[in-house]
């Protein structure tokens, strides 16, 4: 039986005596299907404040609201609960729950979860089977000797000065892989942002919750972004690849020029590894520019191939959805890998219309890589945020929604984590034999 789980008021979480639990699907409170995985190594399972669960009674088959329950006799008010999950997983279902009072949640990817006798389950999908994303590889107790050691090595360097916050912080993998000096290093480059994501992590209004990550100070100089760059790619080991956009920044795509200036100093001094951006496709021509000095991959954020949908929750400020699609066409022109960095919400994104128009967007632009990243958002805030928005029609399922890309794109790679250069072209090349 999969029994209901809620916190108690001290955030202990336990087993409903009688109740199932229920799931969610965009505005759908379900009953518990199949589909659940045991709770993965590093995943944990974490209260929702102002959040309370909605069980079955097996009994009477009906839905119930959980308010109060009765430990150790008392009756105590209690909250729903979740489950945080590690890299290299997907959410299929939200938590079972309805919002009561309380703030906005934290800006976490809330899961369904549930217990069993062999204990706590979750509904995910394993969507990306590499291992250099293992959490048991980062904030090791070496940490911060190599971050002394990098900001010795380039003093007074303000990218570096950003990547030391959010590496002990805020435990950014992409930052602490620049300390690492191995795979996927992040570059901050932007403060400034053209849109105003619901969701933002770096950036939110005071009605808002609490942003998840400090936005750096200022915009640093293109020499600065070149010594962290190309050091990391003449050095690191695994994939090496530097990224321009991160989560604690704003639109690099804003300062395409001190960006371009950038990628010239790291490919003169070094030709090894990969040049990426991570980005909202806002700016085509800035976008160009970058393809012109070097930028082999880009990886586009987008949470809706469906123009009303995609503004609902992005809030464009002097561009809209047919700039992405230019950016994406230019892109394709170039021959550079494409990714989509698909912000994924059960029951909106695996709507038949929307999946519909996101395997149109895949197969119309040739897109090489769909990295499914759980929206990291209270799912109340997005449900109200989007309602009435986006292609409409059942939800088939993020499994099948993930299936009907694969079919329709057979080239296509699905999985979480960027594609080093040596992975790219083997994968093209397996295609292309087929």
């Amino acid at each position: 039986m999969l029994k209901l789980l809620f916190a108690s008021p001290e955030g202990v979480v336990m087993e409903h005596p009688q109740f199932v639990a229920t799931l969610r699907s965009g505005e759908d409170v379900l009953p518990a299907v199949q589909g659940a995985i045991s709770l993965p190594p590093h995943a944990k399972l974490i209260q929702l404040p102002g959040r309370r669960p909605i069980g079955i009674d097996p009994q009477t088959g009906r839905m119930e609201l959980v308010r109060k329950v009765l430990i150790r006799g008392k009756r105590v008010s209690v909250s729903a609960v979740g489950a945080l999950l590690p890299p290299g997983f997907t959410r299929t279902f939200l938590p079972g729950a309805v919002y009561d009072d309380g703030p906005l949640l934290p800006q976490w990817a809330y899961a369904a979860a549930a217990w069993t006798k062999e204990g706590p389950v979750t509904w995910a999908l394993r969507t990306d089977r590499r291992t250099h994303w293992n959490p048991s590889r980062y904030s090791t107790a070496d940490l911060p000797g190599k971050i002394d050691a990098h900001l010795q090595r380039f003093p007074g360097n303000p990218v570096l000065a950003q990547l030391q916050k959010c590496a002990l912080m805020y435990r950014c993998f992409t930052s602490q892989n620049i300390f690492y000096v191995r795979d996927e290093g992040a570059i901050p480059a932007s403060v400034a942002c053209n849109a105003r994501c619901v969701g933002c992590i770096s950036e939110q209004p005071k009605e808002g919750p609490p942003a998840s990550h400090q936005r750096i100070e200022d915009g640093p100089s293109a020499e600065a972004m070149a010594e962290v760059g190309a050091y990391h790619l003449a050095h690191a080991s695994g994939r090496a690849m530097v990224s321009f956009g991160q989560g604690c920044e704003g639109e690099p795509l804003t300062r395409h020029r001190a960006i371009a200036q950038a990628i010239r100093l790291i490919r003169k001094a070094t030709s090894r590894g990969s040049i990426n951006i991570n980005s909202n496709g806002s700016l085509p021509n800035a976008l160009d520019a970058l393809l012109y000095e070097g930028l082999d991959a880009v990886r586009v954020s987008l949470n809706s191939a469906v123009k009303d949908l995609y503004e609902c929750y992005y809030q464009p400020i002097g561009y809209g959805w047919e700039d992405v699609e230019q950016s994406l066409a230019r892109a394709r022109r170039r021959r550079t890998y494409i990714a989509l960095n698909l912000l994924v919400f059960p029951g909106v994104t695996d709507r038949l219309g929307e999946a519909e128009a996101l395997v149109d967007l895949v197969r119309r632009h040739r897109i090489d890589q769909v990295q499914t990243r759980s929206l990291a958002i209270d799912p109340m805030q997005y449900l109200e945020a989007v309602r009435g928005r986006g292609a409409a029609g059942p939800a088939i399922g993020v499994d099948q929604l993930i299936r009907r890309l694969k079919q329709a794109a057979p080239w296509l790679v699905v999985g979480n984590f960027a594609r080093g250069l040596n992975e790219r072209f083997r994968y093209k090349m397996a295609v292309e034999q087929a």
